[in-house]
């Protein structure tokens, strides 16, 4: 809509919005969006099933914790204390937990273990798809990237050559700078988040853990730490899944193997 508003007309009716479409459409430099296969929906709508029961299971696990706190049954973060948690609520010998509350979070554990099924399901047909697909196989080498972002990327994108560059992807992605310039003034923003947010989503997480390692290993990632020392951890999240989805169009456009940088340099 924000492409179409500029020939929009001064009443607001169907007609005018229809005339401002038409006009719109026939300008040099409209952008389109592809129309995606029906693989390709089908694959895409795997990653938002999965995303989805993600959501609720943590919902779970948050609402089963809540109330076993509220009869002082607490456990450490982790799988180990969800473990722990899952099986006082099992026992019924345990006598912390009154009959019905242990009624209630029987209902929830039963529902956790169901979601907990249906996602290992979904991860073995998106790896399944994965291994299938050589162009996935490539971007899963870029460092933060998984399997879970490769397949993402590869069937969300079919044809690389619709962006100019990898700064047009990035920035399709949200992860460039929200302009604001006037007057011959630059001026840049936080992020544009425009784009796709699953995708937007799945790179910064993956970046994060490449942080993580960086901190662990600083002459593994001289860049990563060097920028560490001088700007704060989630603004170098940002910066370098900019420079992973650049890395991504890269691979898919030309069809490179990703090499790290000091495999480059010794070549």
């Amino acid at each position: 809509m924000k492409d179409v508003k500029a020939y929009l007309k001064r009443n607001k009716n169907d007609a005018a919005d229809a005339a401002a479409i038409c006009e719109a459409v026939r300008r040099p430099t409209m952008r389109f969006v592809r129309v995606k296969s029906e693989e390709q929906q089908g694959q895409l709508m795997q990653h938002r099933t999965r995303d989805l029961l993600m959501r609720q299971r943590t919902q779970l696990i948050n609402a089963l914790r809540g109330h076993l706190a509220e009869f002082g049954i607490v456990a450490a973060k982790g799988d180990a204390g969800l473990k722990e948690l899952l099986a006082i609520v099992a026992d019924d010998r345990d006598e912390r937990l009154p009959s019905d509350a242990r009624a209630s979070v029987i209902v929830l554990a039963a529902q956790l273990e169901a979601a907990q099924t249906m996602l290992r399901s979904l991860d073995k047909r998106i790896m399944k798809q994965h291994r299938a697909n050589e162009a996935s196989r490539r971007l899963e080498s870029i460092p933060g990237i998984g399997i879970i972002g490769a397949s993402a990327i590869a069937a969300t994108v079919s044809d690389p050559m619709v962006f100019r560059s990898g700064r047009d992807f990035a920035a399709w992605i949200g992860l460039v700078p929200r302009q604001d310039s006037t007057g011959g003034k630059q001026k840049l923003g936080p992020i544009s988040k425009q784009g796709d947010r699953y995708l937007r989503r799945i790179i910064i997480i993956g970046a994060h853990a490449v942080l993580r390692r960086a901190k662990e290993n600083p002459h593994k990632y001289p860049w990563l730490t060097q920028l560490l020392a001088r700007r704060p951890f989630k603004v170098v999240a940002v910066a370098l899944a900019n420079k992973m989805a650049r890395t991504a169009w890269a691979l898919l456009a030309h069809g490179d193997t990703y090499r790290a940088p000091e495999l480059v340099a010794a070549a």
